[in-house]
């Protein structure tokens, strides 16, 4: 395994970070394609034993289940102070007033409910999922802020919003001496690369490490074209992403394809090493639910595109409609 610093940080954290959204009960509405308790533990051993030190979830993954199977596996199988565990608060499967969003009331009450099922005293990385357009960003800051003080998280980090409103929030915790975020988890691949524009530069400027989420675009970036799974079937959440945009996506995929046989290697490796030879990626969160898609993830670090293989996947791609970033009507919607 390598590691790195994350980002301006004395943090250490390995290269891949294992996602944690596909582990929950299959049963509930959210995720039919996710993976059991006993099969998420045995994930979350594996990737220990491969060296992977930093763990992502939120309150949101299965309704609470994904933080409960995290907790318990890395109580029984990891060094606390050498695991780097991450959450996020803003959504809620509870659509009730103060419940989701960034107020001070949601964050402290969602920050302690997160502890509990993660069977810990604190998380390393406390990252807000989405903005919220309803509560003052100096309100959403200065909570944080106190979350950290209070020692129940290390670090901060923000999700999916435009580069304007993550400056503003840096700008809003500079002059109050508040926490400043340390880490951007965006939306990021092959196939969607509208975070080139202004968030990646921003990033680069700012030393905030990356943590790209869907870097493999859901598993399309993984297989054949015409192939199928149960995820691609029934993950709602994926075909909003990328079903619009096939035609413009499917030269990109083949171009993957092309790549890996040149190689003789996964596709999924091809993927990961396109984002990790990008400066500021600290580490891509892979959403693991097999050993072989960690061993795939692994062996990506090894991987050294030649500047060619780099032009020959991004020549194909063509704008995107934003996917990750919430509007305001997007919230307005979310709050309804």
């Amino acid at each position: 395994m390598k590691y790195t610093k994350f980002g301006n940080t004395g943090l250490d954290i390995s290269r891949i970070c294992l996602g944690t959204m596909g582990f929950g009960n299959a049963s509930t509405v959210m995720f039919p394609w996710a993976i059991d308790e006993a099969k998420s533990s045995e994930v979350i051993k594996n990737a220990l034993d491969l060296g992977i030190n930093f763990f992502d979830t939120a309150n949101i993954y299965s309704h609470g289940d994904s933080e409960k199977f995290v907790g318990n596996a890395l109580k029984k199988y990891a060094d606390r102070d050498e695991i780097v565990l991450a959450t996020k608060v803003f959504f809620s499967p509870e659509q009730k007033p103060n419940y989701a969003g960034l107020s001070r009331k949601s964050i402290m009450s969602q920050i302690d409910q997160s502890l509990t099922r993660l069977k810990t005293d604190y998380v390393d990385l406390y990252i807000i999922h989405r903005w919220d357009y309803n509560t003052p960003i100096e309100e959403t800051m200065e909570a944080l802020h106190d979350v950290v003080k209070s020692g129940k998280a290390r670090y901060i980090g923000a999700s999916a919003m435009f580069a304007w409103q993550f400056e503003q929030a840096q700008d809003v915790a500079k002059e109050h001496g508040w926490t400043e975020f340390v880490s951007m988890q965006n939306h990021l691949n092959l196939l969607y690369r509208e975070e080139e524009r202004e968030m990646m530069p921003f990033c680069e400027e700012k030393n905030i490490a990356v943590t790209p989420y869907s870097p493999l675009a859901s598993g399309r970036l993984t297989r054949d074209w015409s192939a199928n799974t149960k995820r691609f079937e029934t993950d709602k959440v994926a075909r909003s992403k990328y079903d619009s945009t096939e035609s413009q996506d499917e030269p990109i995929v083949q171009r993957v394809g092309k790549i890996a046989d040149k190689y003789g290697i996964k596709r999924a490796q091809v993927a990961l090493a396109w984002l990790l030879q990008k400066p500021q990626i600290a580490a891509p969160i892979v959403g693991a639910t097999k050993k072989s898609h960690l061993i795939d993830a692994v062996d990506s670090l090894d991987l050294v595109l030649s500047k060619d293989d780099i032009n020959f996947l991004e020549e194909p791609y063509l704008p995107h409609s934003l996917v990750g970033p919430f509007t305001k009507s997007d919230a307005n919607d979310y709050k309804r």
